[in-house]
């Protein structure tokens, strides 16, 4: 395709990427003090919960910009995906985020299993970002 400069697509991805770990980071910032609150039957603030949701929420729609971006941004410049193990790593990393987000959406007494596993995904979450991190990494030099 013959399409102007993609620059500020990618520039509008970086900072998406590094919001949406930071995102992560006070989202386990935030869940680690649910989590600690709820084991030692603590009070914690009232806001966390709401804040944790917000921020999950900003996490997913962060996510979802990211996968626009690069869809459109590799069409674009290439004319068809799968380039690198970039596109894996991103999808892996979309789908683990709406699993947690919506897991986190069915936590009560009635669904025991919607902690373990929003816990569980968040985990492999960690490891997916690195490896979007790492593979986006790659792909960001190609365009320079």
């Amino acid at each position: 395709m013959d399409l102007p400069s993609f620059i500020w697509l990618w520039k509008i991805a970086a900072w998406s990427m590094g919001l949406a770990i930071a995102a992560y980071g006070i989202l386990l910032l935030s869940g680690a003090t649910i989590l600690y609150s709820r084991i030692y039957r603590s009070r914690r603030p009232s806001w966390l919960r709401t804040f944790h949701y917000t921020m999950g929420i900003v996490m997913i729609f962060l996510v979802l910009l990211l996968l626009a971006i690069g869809l459109v941004g590799t069409l674009g410049h290439y004319g068809s995906l799968g380039h690198s193990s970039h596109l894996i790593a991103g999808i892996l990393v979309v789908i683990l985020v709406i699993i947690s987000g919506v897991s986190a959406s069915q936590i009560s007494p009635q669904n025991s299993w919607a902690r373990s596993l929003h816990l569980t995904v968040n985990l492999i979450l960690l490891v997916g970002l690195i490896f979007v991190s790492i593979t986006g990494w790659d792909v960001v030099q190609k365009y320079l």
